[in-house]
């Protein structure tokens, strides 16, 4: 350790003095105020009380949170530890850097502490004789990095989404289930917000809210801002209370149609009719409409849900991101009320194992879609479109030959957040869309066993629906999945699922798509889809004719190894600048793809790559090719049957 040099006015010994004299007389007491505790004191620092968190955000707008807490605690040592494993993003992703200006007081008097130096997320402590609590004090910053669930991309002029993992600190060895706290929020002036939590006490703009255990507090994120809307979206009926809450930057995103609320509200009654049974007392989708970020976070009672700002005001966008909220809102069964032993942890310390995020995640993304289709908020064309560019990206998926679906689940803690540049290559988070082919065959198989006296809701019922119930979680193994499957139709689930988990064969399985009387094709036209993702997300899919993912600039995104742009030797992060002489635009590249099938004649490109300037060849006359799903009128239609509305509400 270093000593500094003391500040401007300061006496400075000579550098000859012994080290221990040159260190100021504050500094000596507290060093023999730490050696006395450890000598005489039992050590304890046992947790005797509820925690108390402030937090400040009348300085949100310039991304900085001014956090203050206080632990009761007895003499001796005690660990604090920052969130590390976040639920529902299943990574170390804490972000305890942007956590400065870390103080602990007990008293009035400096409390010293030190970082684990393994564990970067955790603080020791050694509390004084005679103290019963430390104080705790710090400031979470953001930067201007709009991705994730950071400050940077929660904060705005005049709205922020608070998770409150990242404001606490908690004692290690308590389990978040049995330790208490209260909580405090300071907004600024004239903001209004939506939560989950129940309230204590406001007085202006101080809220204070009742107390709960840790997890529940981490478990339900707040929406505020100077515009928020609140919507009642609750089905005639029900007698637990659902919300939209929606806040922007304008008053136009909040002009939401009322034909979209109406299928909101569908929404809500379709999961009912679902699993038939509710494990919340309330519910809330938080949304925040506001710059590009596309992302959902589930919770018991509520959900984070980021959309662009025109997001659910905009048909296009809605096309894109139609089945977000109702993914979401089924991780209040699948996810948060049954949830895999693997991700059951005590703390936000202990690593998770995601080996059965196909089924966390992946179930979640097939019900989530069909939801979707079932309450209004898609047309089963666009659902079927969606299914289409699903099928179409794995089945073109070079990656699966090396990685098994198993691996993505399991290493989904590195792969999240992995860079798109290579994607097709490596796998990502594969085990969301690709568990929307393997539960639609799931459910494919159990209406064709039982000859359409049962689906897949039977399942969800047995084992996510029972009786309704406030928030609780029940965990659940491999056996048990395969145990309350066969309960409903008997069959080798275990069998199915091992060979669709291990499988590495380059082609993605497509049985549940043909079996549902449907087979997948290509055409030259790109489906409503592809025309909003290219239109929103900046977004040129030449996948599947050259192989190359491009956004419209011309940058290259991903290249699917083994197809003519690989084999070209394009790479992603380099640039297109011309196809056949002419400066690159969307427009010119399909042109060009028509005219080399009608002619046929190869791509000649200009490209960059860094600082360099690359003449390329592509030989491809295939045109382009789009994935679409074509009826195959040699089988029931047994899609359109599973997309059919249960609910009687409209």
């Amino acid at each position: 350790m270093s000593i500094q040099p003391l500040g401007r006015g300061r006496v400075r010994t000579p550098a000859s003095t012994p080290i221990a004299w040159r260190l100021n007389f504050y500094f000596l007491r507290q060093v023999a105020v730490i050696f006395l505790a450890f000598i005489c004191v039992p050590k304890t620092g046992a947790v005797s009380g509820p925690l108390k968190l402030s937090v400040d955000a009348q300085q949100v707008a310039r991304r900085i949170l001014h956090v203050t807490m206080t632990i009761p605690t007895a003499p001796g040592p005690i660990t604090l530890v920052y969130p590390k494993w976040i639920p529902g993003q299943h990574s170390p992703v804490g972000p305890i850097n942007d956590v400065v200006g870390l103080k602990f007081t007990s008293g009035g008097a400096a409390v010293l502490w030190q970082r684990d130096d393994v564990d970067m997320y955790a603080f020791h402590l050694q509390v004084p004789l005679g103290a019963s609590e430390v104080e705790a004090e710090f400031y979470l910053t953001g930067t201007s990095d709009e991705s994730g669930y950071l400050l940077g991309n929660s904060s705005a002029q005049q709205q922020m989404m608070l998770d409150w993992d990242q404001v606490i600190l908690y004692p290690l060895g308590v389990p978040t289930d049995a330790q208490t706290i209260q909580a405090q929020l300071t907004l600024p002036a004239a903001w209004k917000f939506g939560t989950a939590l129940a309230v204590d006490s406001q007085e202006g703009q101080v809220i204070t809210f009742k107390p709960v255990s840790v997890t529940m507090l981490v478990d339900s994120p707040l929406l505020a801002g100077a515009r928020l809307r609140e919507i009642d979206i609750t089905p005639p009926g029900e007698t637990r209370i659902h919300k939209l809450d929606l806040a922007a930057e304008s008053a136009a995103a909040l002009d939401i149609p009322e034909d979209v609320i109406a299928h909101y509200r569908r929404l809500v009654a379709e999961t009912g009719a679902l699993f038939k049974a509710r494990h919340y007392e309330h519910y809330n989708f938080l949304v925040w409409l506001h710059g590009t970020y596309q992302d959902g976070l589930e919770h018991h009672q509520s959900s984070d849900n980021r959309l662009p700002e025109m997001g659910l005001a905009d048909a296009q966008w809605r096309r894109i991101q139609g089945d977000l909220l109702g993914h979401e809102m089924v991780h209040s069964w699948n996810g948060k009320y049954r949830r895999p032993a693997g991700l059951a942890t005590p703390n936000y310390q202990e690593p998770i194992k995601g080996d059965l995020l196909w089924v966390y995640e992946g179930l979640t993304n097939y019900l989530g879609q069909v939801l979707a289709a079932r309450s209004g908020l898609w047309t089963p064309d666009d659902y079927r479109d969606r299914l289409a560019l699903i099928a179409a990206e794995l089945d073109n998926r070079p990656g699966r030959s090396w990685r098994p679906l198993q691996d993505t689940a399991v290493s989904a803690p590195i792969l999240y957040g992995s860079s798109p540049e290579w994607e097709a290559w490596r796998r990502s988070a594969d085990f969301y869309e690709e568990g929307s082919l393997l539960w639609l065959e799931v459910d494919t198989i159990i209406r064709t066993q039982s000859k359409g006296t049962k689906t897949l809701d039977d399942f969800c019922r047995v084992f996510e629906g029972g009786e309704s119930t406030p928030p609780v979680m029940i965990p659940y193994t491999f056996d048990d999945i395969v145990t309350a499957l066969n309960s409903v139709v008997p069959y080798d689930w275990r069998g199915l699922f091992h060979a669709r988990l291990t499988s590495l064969s380059p082609h993605a399985a497509l049985d549940g798509i043909y079996t549902a009387g449907w087979r997948l094709t290509y055409t030259d036209t790109p489906s409503e889809l592809n025309n909003a993702m290219e239109a929103k997300l900046d977004s040129l899919d030449m996948r599947f004719s050259i192989g190359m993912l491009l956004d419209i600039s011309g940058k290259i995104v991903d290249v699917l190894p083994g197809t003519p742009s690989d084999i070209a030797g394009l790479a992603p992060g380099m640039s297109l600048i011309a196809v056949n002489r002419r400066h690159f635009s969307p427009q010119v590249l399909r042109d060009a793809l028509k005219r080399g099938k009608d002619t046929p004649a190869d791509l000649d490109l200009i490209i960059t790559n860094q600082d360099d300037f690359l003449t390329v060849r592509v030989e491809y006359h295939a045109g382009e090719r789009y994935p679409r799903l074509e009826r195959d009128g040699s089988k029931p239609d047994m899609l359109s049957s599973i997309l059919a509305p249960l609910s009687a509400v409209r």
